[in-house]
């Protein structure tokens, strides 16, 4: 039987295939599910919810709590695994897409900058 995750069959068949291209196999897959901490009441309190992620053969281990949802949790962990594996494997394509991060952001910052300089030029005008 195949793996699946609570998630709709389009990011199933996604992941699946990202995995595959990447080389890694449930097989080569440790899980383990740990007591998740924070937001989500007695649902994360008293359920292992949380998902702890190693791929023996690169020593990456991953840990995702994001969701209060195991099965969700356990897709998040996968796809994060394969971005680090990613990562490792591409590290000028990760720096590229970090330069342009970070220029979209200089360019926000800017942009509001300007409006509240703007804004304040206004206000200072009408209270006069």
């Amino acid at each position: 039987m195949a793996l699946t995750f609570p998630v709709s069959p389009e990011k199933n068949v996604s992941l699946k295939k990202r995995m595959e291209a990447l080389g890694i196999s449930e097989s080569d897959l440790k899980e383990q599910f740990v007591k998740a901490s924070g937001k989500g009441g007695q649902n994360v309190n008293k359920v292992a919810t949380a998902v702890v992620l190693l791929h023996i053969p690169t020593r990456k281990q991953v840990k995702c709590s994001i969701y209060r949802t195991q099965g969700l949790n356990r897709y998040k962990a996968r796809d994060l695994l394969c971005l680090e594996v990613e990562k490792e494997r591409t590290p000028e394509k990760f720096r590229e897409k970090l330069g342009a991060i970070r220029k979209q952001k200089e360019k926000q910052k800017k942009r509001a900058a300007e409006k509240y300089k703007h804004n304040s030029s206004e206000n200072s005008e009408t209270e006069d």
